[in-house]
Formats: structure tokens, C-alpha cells, sequence
């Protein structure tokens, strides 16, 4: 008979995580190093017993974590997966439901973003003998659902433990798409509270170490083949290089090829990073927050050759970017979902480093031609030249966004990392950061999600300590994106993890108050003003006495106050020095003007306006709009 042993299904989880190895080449390294939890009823006494059950007996096996949001929560997995290129992920485990339910937004980031994280969501009574408890769902037309099935559409994998026997299944089942880099996202194991407290013989097998090897698959021959021609025919070709180049840690091979071949490379926000900024090759970001450098080369590409991309909106400028009548993708990816992206008829479904070398040997001798070589290299330097005038201090009481990103550019290390996900930030920073390390770049634009900064920023640190990298996280947040989700400063502050977050005071929403202007809402409800009773809006002159830097203070923080005046970017620029030379988080309240905008980069991004409307904003933005989208290609092709 198998040896077992006699625990309960919280305990025998908790020891099953720890135990797992994800294994890249020579790389191996602990699937789910620790465990998040914000404790309730439904997994105080399961989850929750068996994490402290193991910080007696074991402190090392599964590591607690405290946070002070379930969202956050994900977050903070999901910036720790980016660091390890998908190696590894935490674990979050969340009371029945609103704890719960609030891990919903975190789910949908992880999967829209293809990064790991799993997700421990109590349940229920399996049995029902309590039925309805405290927080629980009920729906007369299935008395079976709960909250946590709202995970479903969100979840790269959903099951749920309705007996404690099913526990292995789910658990191997669950860890076999959290470690595939073709399919991973957010992994969702519901758990009913009083199955987390039942007691069953556990193999003692299931309890020991097991690797999982992240598949490298290779470019099948023909269609390999098909690309390389389409490639060797080209004149004007573009690489659109996305996050699977960094997750396949491809970025060697990627530089290798560009520099043998010349193509030139546009960058999506995920793959921020693959090569570094100075690169003769390396056009900047492309697409609708991108450089009119490279929108201007992918606007005449002939041959697109996407690697890891998995072609957002905002990757294509809704589908105006690329121009030429005859252009042809070739789309390489790990994911078939992605490579068949928008009717492409050269797919090369394979891993990207894989599928790099092999393009690198396929095109050995073939180089672009010398006049498309200089003229990627007229447009790199007229960007460049751009990017240093918008840095450049205007000596304005209130400096633009460009300006404060000039001054945090230059206050920071070459292998710093910048992060954020929402607002304004994202498309300044696509323009404008100057990466200088493959990791260095990390915003969230998947989602996109408003909040995500400060956590993930949080999980990005905890991410490369785990490794014994100190470098610096320097979080850029709006007080729009503050205000929704802050509280992780606090988890920072208690286990002394040295974050920067520049807090970049506007008083409204920046990105969408500009795109207010653009669609003829003239920022309707993007500002932060007292309420006029009168006109009945938000649209009045006065600003909110709210003090952001009293309330990061009152979380424990070092706070650095950057008056308005001339002097403002070279107080930002000493304040940056002191943060960095600091072992404690820091934070930075700079306050700017939202109505200075970085360099046009030339790109689009398709948000329909009224067809029919009594404003007249509102009716030339439509006309504006049908200009726009008369550019629109029906499918890439």
C-alpha cells in the first residue's frame, strides 16, 4: 500500500505548492515561493491554519505574505511573475465573498497580460449544511452558483474542491497551465471552507518535490520556411517585438538578428526592454503611444514580422499602422491563439527564442539594403532629438509630464525599473523611457489597470530581492491611479521593501481628460473639483484640499514635497538622489500641468464618437474620427 499521510486538504495544498520546481534550461527555481492571504471566515481556520501550521513547523516551506487589498493582492504576484519572466508566480488566498470577489479585476490582469497567478478564492459549504452563510451568493435559478464562478471567464483554469479526493487532480492540473507558457494566466482553485478543514490520506508522493520544464517548442520546417521567403523578399521589413521575447529571454538572440539582418524593431509595452534604447535598430515603441519613428516604419513595412506579440489595438493603432496595400505578417508565438492573430497566412507557432535562431541561421548573408538602413537611422536620431527637447526644463512653475520623466530618467540607474500600467504615464513612457536593462521597463498596459502601480511595483521589488538584486523600483503614479489602490504602501513599510513612487499631482485624470478633449466631451468628469450645484458638474476652478503627501506620510513613508515654481525639475532630480540613496521607501509629490503633452508620436487609437449629437465639439470630433478610420485595414492579412 502507498504511504500516506493524514492531513487536511488547506495543509496538504500548502505543502504541495511548496514543493514545486519550474525548471528553464539551467535555470530551476520554486514554482509559488510564498503565499499572500487576507484572512476571513471561510479560510481563517483552512488556509489560514495551515500557513501558520508551517510557519511553526517549517518556516521556510510556504512564506506569509500580509496585504491589505485581495486586488492588490494579484497584483503583487503578477509584478513578481514579470521579473521572473514567468518562472514563478505567488499564491493568493482570499475569504468567501467580497475577499473573494475582489480578486476579480487581479485575475483579468493576469490573463489579459499572459503572466501566472494563482488564485486560492474560498467557497461555500460544499455540504450546505449551513446554507445561506455570511456573504454568500444566492441565485434562485442555480443554487449551486457562487461568487466564484465569476472566475471562470477570467481564468486560464477554474476548478473548484468539492471533496477532499480531488484535491491532486486539480492541484497537478492547475500547475500544469500555470507553468505553459502557451496558456498561462490566471489560475483560480475555489476551495469550500468546510472542505478546507477536512482531513484525508494524502500520497505521500503527491507531498514531494516535482519539476515543471517550461516547453520550448521549435518552428515547424515549413512554416519556417515560409517566413524566411517572405522575409528574403522584403525591402522594407519591421520586427514588432512584444513581451514573449523577454519571457523566452530572447533578447540576445533578438539584438543578434537585427544587427546581422538590419531590420529595425518596434516595441509593444510588454516588450519594453528587448534591446536597449540606444540600439542603431531599436525605433522605440510602436502603435498608438508609439515613436513616429517606428509608426512611420511600420506604416511603409512590407513584411511585419511580429515575435511574441500578441497585436493589441494599441500595438496596430487599431489596425491604421501598418499601411503598405500588400503588406505581409509573419507572427511567431509560443501562444497558436496569437500567432493566427487577425488572419495571418504566416504563422510560426513556436517559442521566440527558438524561433529567432532559427530566422538567424535561415537568413545568414541577407541584410536590408544600405539606403533603408540610413533611413532608420535619420528617424531613430530625429526621435531621439525630439525626446531630448521634451526633457528639456522649461522653467515653468508647473512642468509637463515629458519634463518630470526626463528628470526621473536621469536620476535613476541603468538597471532600475520604471513602473506603471494606467493614465497618461503608459504613452509618455512608451514614447519617451530610455531603457537600458531587459528588465528595466515594466508597465502594464494589457489591462491597463488603474491601481495596479503601487502593488505591482511592490511585487516587481519583491520579484528581483528573491533573486538578490537590489536594484531600485521606481513607481510613477497619477493621483487619479493613487487614489483607487495606495494601501500596498503600507505592506512596503512593514516589511521594510524599499519602493520609490513619484506621485504626479494633476488633480484629474489626465489620459482620459485628453481623450475627453479628442472625442468632443471637453473632459467632462476627468476633474478633481468641488461639486458646483449650480451647473451641477465637476467642472468648476476648484481643486480638492486633498494632501496625497500627508497620507503616504501618515503610512509610515519618507515624503519628499517638490514645490511649484522655476526650480520645480531640479528639486525633483536632488529628490530623486535622496530616494535613491535611502534604504526606506520613498515618495515623491511633484505637481504638473496635464495639459503638456510628450512628442506626437503619430499613432491612433479607435474610440467611436456619436454618430449624431447638439454639441458641436462633439460633431467635429466625429468628423475627425471618420478621417481617421477610413485608414482602418479590415484584418492585418
Amino acid at each position: 500500500m502507498a504511504a500516506t499521510r493524514r492531513m487536511t486538504v488547506s495543509q496538504a495544498l500548502v505543502e504541495f505548492l511548496a514543493h514545486q520546481w519550474t525548471v528553464d534550461g539551467d535555470v530551476r527555481e520554486r514554482t509559488i515561493p510564498g503565499m499572500f492571504g487576507i484572512f476571513g471566515h471561510g479560510n481563517v481556520a483552512g488556509i489560514g491554519q495551515a500557513l501558520k501550521q508551517a510557519n511553526v513547523e517549517q518556516p521556510d516551506l510556504m512564506p506569509y505574505y500580509q496585504a491589505r487589498n485581495e486586488q492588490a493582492m494579484v497584483h503583487q504576484s503578477v509584478g513578481f511573475a514579470r521579473m521572473h519572466r514567468r518562472r514563478a508566480t505567488l499564491a493568493s488566498a482570499a475569504s468567501v465573498g467580497p475577499g473573494a470577489a475582489n480578486m476579480l479585476t487581479g485575475a483579468a490582469l493576469a490573463t489579459t497580460n499572459r503572466l501566472p497567478a494563482l488564485l486560492l478564492p474560498s467557497d461555500t459549504f460544499a455540504t450546505r449544511v449551513a446554507d445561506p452563510v455570511l456573504q454568500q451568493l444566492e441565485q434562485p435559478w442555480d443554487i449551486g452558483l457562487t461568487v466564484n464562478d465569476a472566475f471562470r471567464p477570467l481564468s486560464k483554469f477554474f476548478d473548484r474542491v468539492q471533496r477532499p479526493e480531488q484535491l491532486p487532480s486539480i492541484a497537478l492540473a492547475a500547475m500544469r497551465v500555470l507553468t505553459d507558457p502557451a496558456e498561462t494566466g490566471a489560475v483560480t482553485i475555489a476551495l469550500p471552507e468546510d472542505v478546507q478543514a477536512e482531513a484525508f490520506d494524502v500520497p505521500v508522493e503527491f507531498l514531494q518535490d516535482r519539476e515543471w520544464h517550461i516547453r520550448r517548442p521549435l518552428p515547424e520546417r515549413g512554416a519556417l520556411a515560409r517566413a524566411v521567403a517572405a522575409i528574403r523578399g522584403a525591402r522594407r521589413p519591421f520586427i514588432v517585438a512584444g513581451g514573449g521575447v523577454l519571457y523566452s529571454g530572447a533578447e540576445a538572440q533578438l539584438r543578434a538578428l537585427v544587427e546581422a539582418t538590419g531590420i529595425p524593431v518596434g516595441t509593444s509595452q510588454a516588450g519594453g526592454g528587448v534591446l536597449d534604447w540606444d540600439h542603431p535598430q531599436y525605433l522605440g515603441g510602436v502603435g498608438a503611444t508609439g515613436t513616429s519613428a517606428a509608426n512611420r516604419r511600420a506604416a511603409e513595412a512590407d513584411v511585419v514580422i511580429g515575435i511574441g506579440t500578441r497585436y493589441s489595438d494599441f500595438t496596430t493603432s487599431s489596425r491604421t499602422a501598418f499601411q503598405d496595400p500588400d503588406v505581409v505578417f509573419v507572427n511567431v508565438n509560443v501562444a497558436a491563439f496569437d500567432a493566427y492573430k487577425h488572419g495571418s497566412q504566416l504563422p510560426v507557432v513556436a517559442d521566440a527564442r527558438e524561433a529567432i535562431d532559427a530566422l538567424a541561421e535561415a537568413l545568414a548573408g541577407w541584410t536590408v539594403d544600405d539606403a533603408y538602413r540610413a533611413q532608420v537611422a535619420s528617424e531613430k536620431a530625429a526621435w531621439d532629438a525630439a525626446v531630448d527637447r521634451a526633457f528639456a526644463p522649461s522653467r515653468l512653475d508647473l512642468p509637463g509630464q515629458p519634463e518630470i520623466i526626463g528628470a526621473v530618467q536621469s536620476s535613476t540607474g541603468p538597471k532600475d525599473v520604471i513602473v506603471q500600467a494606467a493614465g497618461s504615464l503608459p504613452g509618455d513612457l512608451h514614447k519617451l523611457w530610455r531603457v537600458r536593462d531587459p528588465l528595466g521597463y515594466h508597465v502594464e498596459y494589457a489591462f491597463s489597470c488603474m491601481g495596479y502601480e503601487i502593488a505591482g511595483g511592490l511585487g516587481a521589488k519583491r520579484g528581483l530581492l528573491a533573486d538578490g538584486d537590489d536594484r531600485d523600483v521606481v513607481v510613477m503614479v497619477g493621483d487619479g491611479s493613487y487614489l483607487m489602490l495606495n494601501t500596498e504602501l503600507v505592506t512596503a513599510v512593514a516589511e521594510g521593501i524599499k519602493l520609490i513612487v513619484v506621485l504626479i499631482q494633476n488633480h484629474g485624470y489626465a489620459s482620459i481628460g485628453h481623450l475627453s478633449e479628442t472625442v468632443g466631451s471637453e473632459r467632462f468628469g476627468t476633474w478633481y473639483r468641488e461639486y458646483d450645484p449650480e451647473a451641477r458638474n465637476f467642472q468648476g476652478d476648484q481643486v480638492l484640499p486633498v494632501d496625497l503627501a500627508a497620507n503616504a506620510r501618515s503610512y509610515g513613508l519618507d515624503v519628499i514635497e517638490v514645490e511649484p515654481g522655476p526650480g520645480a525639475i531640479d528639486d525633483l532630480k536632488r529628490a530623486m538622489a535622496t530616494a535613491k540613496a535611502s534604504t526606506r521607501s520613498t515618495f515623491i509629490h511633484v505637481h504638473s500641468d496635464p495639459l503638456v503633452y510628450a512628442p506626437d508620436g503619430e499613432g491612433w487609437w479607435d474610440v467611436p464618437v456619436p454618430e449624431a449629437s447638439t454639441l458641436d465639439s462633439t460633431l467635429r470630433a466625429r468628423g475627425e474620427y471618420e478621417q481617421q478610420r477610413a485608414a482602418q485595414r479590415p484584418l492585418l492579412g
